[in-house]
């Protein structure tokens, strides 16, 4: 038995006519096209409705078994409207009292209502597929709805329109540049632009970047405390950085510096900025957690294992580089390890009396 299946994806059936759908029958089919027409002329979809009933009379005439329908989707043309159209789809199907197999003939009015077709092939075999469009604009709406799914694809908007953005730029930037007398400096920055583009293109970084930026707006619109302290942090980082390199000039004074001695003078200069910054942030996400109703007291070996380790690194750097001696490092050490076992034994037994005074008696 044939289906010939008439597809309106943005539901402009049900919306404009107030028909139910679907609509099952050639004279169902027939009504709902006059009501369309009548309610907009303009819309492609009366088309699609006429062309489902010619086919229907055309087929029958040829003594073939065969039922019209027409199946929509929603007025918002996305994914939900592709479900709404296979279950309409399997109502149509479920409806049919025949013990044949049944295969469609389906009907559109372009691209876009095609881009259900695989949501009917798997459900009942597809014969063929018929496009209704205008004589006068052929390729129009196709045209128009490739261009709107470029243009909403994020990722083939990015690919796109990123790169010829910046290369429309150029002029004008250039332009304002050579006023300015930097016209050298413009072109480099373009070029930067367009580089790390390319390379986050390439190494495939944009997800990675994506993701940093919904959750950073996530931290901004729910109060977050970390928000503040990720940026502290940041702050000290890039200021450990600095006193590291300030330490490395410093200790190449009068004195060649094998790879050991570097790696020592940056650690000593920014260990301690680097400390900060680790604690600074394991503060603001141990507050969030309590806020939360999420607090668990080993959380707050955190900044003390910060802590611990940075004493470590510290006393080894200074040894390497020479400003320390032996004993010292011996001390430093010591008191690390110490501290980072006191606070993992302090916050345990801290953790389980509070648990079991919280259990029922």
């Amino acid at each position: 038995m044939l289906l010939v299946l008439c597809v309106d994806l943005d539901d402009d059936i049900g919306r404009k006519t107030g028909f139910d759908t679907p609509v099952v029958g050639r004279e169902a089919c027939e009504a709902a096209a006059v009501a369309l027409a009548t309610a907009d002329p303009e819309d492609s979809d009366v088309n699609v409705l006429f062309q489902g009933t010619h086919l229907y009379d055309r087929l029958a005439s040829e003594g073939e078994a065969v039922e019209v329908a027409a199946i929509t989707g929603n007025a918002k043309a996305d994914v939900s409207a592709n479900r709404e159209v296979g279950d309409e789809l399997d109502r149509v199907l479920a409806g049919l009292a025949t013990g044949e197999s049944v295969s469609v003939i389906i009907v559109t009015d372009g691209a876009q209502d095609e881009s259900v077709i695989p949501v009917i092939r798997s459900r009942v075999p597809v014969d063929g597929v018929r496009r209704v469009v205008v004589r006068q604009a052929q390729d129009l709406e196709s045209m128009y709805y490739t261009i709107k799914q470029v243009l909403n694809d994020p990722e083939t908007r990015g690919t796109i329109l990123i790169p010829l953005g910046i290369l429309l730029l150029i002029y004008p930037l250039v332009a304002v540049a050579d006023l300015l007398g930097l016209p050298g400096s413009i072109l480099g920055v373009l070029s930067a632009m367009l580089g790390l583009y390319v390379l986050f293109r390439g190494l495939g970084l944009e997800t990675t970047v994506d993701e940093y930026a919904e959750r950073g707006r996530q931290l901004l619109y729910t109060g977050r405390v970390t928000l503040i302290t990720y940026v502290v942090a940041a702050a000290l980082l890039f200021i450990g950085g600095v006193g590291g390199l300030e330490a490395l000039e410093r200790a190449r004074v009068g004195t060649t510096l094998g790879t050991g001695g570097v790696i020592a003078a940056l650690v000593y200069g920014a260990i301690q900025w680097f400390a900060a910054a680790g604690i600074t942030s394991s503060l603001g996400q141990i507050t969030d957690e309590y806020l939360a109703g999420r607090f668990e007291w080993r959380y707050l070996n955190a900044p003390f294992y910060v802590v611990s380790i940075a004493v470590v690194l510290h006393a080894v750097s200074a040894f390497v580089l020479g400003y320390r001696d032996l004993p010292y490092v011996a001390i430093a050490l010591t008191v690390g390890t110490l501290l980072g076992l006191a606070s993992t034994l302090v916050f345990a037994i801290a953790e389980s009396r509070i648990d079991r005074r919280a259990e029922p008696t």
